[in-house]
């Protein structure tokens, strides 16, 4: 490899600097990111190396996992001021094929890794599949769902949020109940410095399950409020921060965010600001319009939580995208010739009511604190001719599948969409196949086809004639070692949105 005999300073003899393990992610028709970390010592503020200069790293990208076909290779400097991170943006590939990459530093070569182009626009294809997951908080248990993703025939993963959590981590790793070596005392506080976010990041990413994820399919990424902190809206703090405050803890955290996600250059922020929002197709079958609903939103409506909506959230000016990012969105649905469009973002997009009276609680940190922006969404959908748009979500820690109606105070009206939500990978512990509101959620909300409150994440196949969900679930994830199954599956019909049991 390229860097084989490069000399290199600041290593540790003997301490690998590949804790952290590869990834790749943002698949084109000719190009990917190739991704890793340099961390002999990750859960230490700088990874146990210098805190300047750069770091010369090889790389390569081969036909075979054995790498006798060399097709792409060369040096990358990782500069400390990155943390040390590699983000090589390889083009010139054929499309819609795997390949393999490892990268090396002096006497040190990393895990290989295996990732897939995308197709090229206008191909013809039988059928993709993805995997569709958020929400992994370490705390509350183990990444054995991320063990059985790296198992899945899919093309990708798309994550949809909540990669890593801001909140602080006992010695133990909380429900893990670690019998090792106790995690260090830096990580038992709340995140607020870049620091702190690398450190939290160099956490989760050090689980072998999340590595073999990763090295396993090219990501698509988008985040959603932990990798900051819970429920922030734009330049607001949940916690009332003044804003110049939490600007610059945004700053951190979005920072760390691209030093430790396979993202190209275009998406490197400035300081608090950072574009995440991208599409991508994959030939005429699918279109996915990957979204950030955090950056940009309008605060939540009447504090925040699960209130009765009225004026203040049903205003017309509020937004959950932004005004730019919908105008994108909105856009990029009238100019798609694609059989399906997928909506890669964060929170339920589907009503939620929470009693089955007239007038009942949502949530007002999801798209029911905004209908307004919803409907111009699905407006946007109807006036292109779209017939096979697909909300893909996340947050909520149990899994859902909706009919997304054109008028949900109007049980008759037509189904416009449908959305699938995935559990969490861990956040929220072991869950229940049926937790308690379960009874009074699914006769509030008729639309709601499924309900299932167990950690997972869903598989999505996509044909020109139909998208399908299958519902993984695991029965724990406090102890580690849980099998996967399929709790439900449902499919939906191009031109006929709707959905119906598998």
């Amino acid at each position: 490899m390229s860097a084989q005999n490069t000399a290199v300073t600041g290593i540790p003899d003997g301490d690998t600097p590949f804790t952290l393990g590869v990834a790749s992610g943002d698949p084109e028709p000719g190009s990917v990111v190739l991704w890793t970390r340099l961390a002999p010592d990750p859960y230490t503020p700088g990874g146990g190396l210098p805190t300047c200069g750069a770091i010369p790293v090889g790389w390569q990208i081969a036909d075979d996992e054995h790498f006798a076909s060399v097709r792409q290779q060369g040096v990358f400097d990782a500069p400390a001021a990155d943390g040390h991170s590699v983000h090589v943006d390889v083009r010139g590939l054929d499309a819609d094929r795997p390949y393999f990459y490892r990268f090396r530093t002096g006497p040190w070569i990393s895990p290989t890794g295996r990732t897939r182009t995308a197709p090229l626009p206008g191909a013809t294809l039988t059928a993709r599949r993805f995997g569709l997951a958020d929400c992994a908080q370490y705390r509350d248990g183990y990444y054995t769902a991320y063990a059985h993703l790296a198992a899945e025939d899919i093309d990708a993963v798309l994550f949809v949020g909540d990669y890593v959590y801001e909140y602080p981590i006992d010695a133990q790793g909380g429900a893990r109940r670690l019998t090792g070596a106790p995690l260090p005392d830096f990580l038992n506080h709340t995140t607020r410095t870049l620091d702190d976010y690398r450190v939290r990041h160099a956490l989760f990413k050090s689980d072998p399950d999340l590595q073999a994820a990763h090295a396993a399919h090219p990501w698509y990424v988008t985040w959603d409020d932990h990798e900051v902190e819970n429920n922030y809206a734009g330049d607001v703090s949940q916690h009332a921060d003044p804003v110049p405050v939490f600007r610059a803890r945004r700053a951190a955290a979005y920072r760390a965010y691209w030093e430790n996600m396979p993202l190209r250059e275009a998406q490197r922020p400035t300081g608090p600001d950072m574009r995440l929002y991208r599409r991508f197709c994959y030939g005429r079958l699918a279109q996915l319009d990957v979204l950030d609903t955090r950056q940009y939103r309008s605060d939540q409506a009447y504090g925040d939580g699960w209130q009765y909506p009225g004026p203040q959230s049903e205003d017309p000016s509020r937004t959950m995208t932004g005004a730019a990012q919908e105008r994108w969105l909105l856009d990029g649905l009238r100019a798609s010739t694609a059989t399906w469009n997928l909506l890669v973002q964060q929170v339920a997009f589907s009503r939620r009511a929470n009693s089955t009276a007239a007038h009942s609680r949502v949530s007002m940190d999801t798209w029911d604190g905004y209908p307004a922006a919803r409907a111009r969404v699905l407006a946007g959908a109807e006036q292109a001719g779209l017939d096979g748009l697909v909300v893909l979500s996340g947050d909520a820690h149990v899994h859902h599948a909706f009919d997304v109606l054109r008028d949900f105070h109007d049980p008759g009206s037509p189904t416009a969409a449908v959305e699938f939500l995935a559990s969490s990978v861990s956040s929220g512990s072991d869950g229940a196949d049926r937790p308690r509101d379960w009874a009074v959620m699914t006769d509030a909300n008729p639309h709601m086809r499924f309900y299932n409150g167990r950690r997972g994440y869903v598989i999505l196949t996509l044909t020109p004639e139909r998208v399908r969900a299958d519902f993984r679930t695991l029965p724990y994830v406090t102890r580690p070692g849980a099998p996967v199954g399929t709790a439900a599956s449902f499919v939906s019909e191009i031109g006929r949105p709707g959905l119906v049991r598998a």
